[in-house]
């Protein structure tokens, strides 16, 4: 009885590790995409003037569109199962 539950403990303290490390691989692919974005998104248009808070809200919008974005693109997936055997 005492073997099942250490067992099952470290299967359970196992599965908490990947599902934290394939959370980590998806903020990291977040990263990744913000720096895409920002070069994606910045418009030089001359016919538009720049407004005091554009850069905040474009910012805002980059940060929050690349956290939806995430686990998407293949980064996190490729990154995720070269280290979960190294956990």
């Amino acid at each position: 009885m005492k073997t099942s539950f250490i067992s099952s403990h470290s299967h359970s303290t196992q599965e908490v590790k990947l599902q934290k490390l394939k959370t980590l691989c998806n903020e990291f692919e977040s990263e990744i995409l913000k720096f895409y974005l920002k070069e994606a998104l910045d418009s030089k248009n001359t016919l538009f003037p720049k407004s005091p808070g554009e850069e905040i809200y474009k910012s805002m919008y980059q940060d929050e569109l690349s956290k939806e974005l995430s686990g998407n693109f293949g980064y996190s997936e490729l990154l995720y199962n070269y280290l979960k055997n190294k956990v």
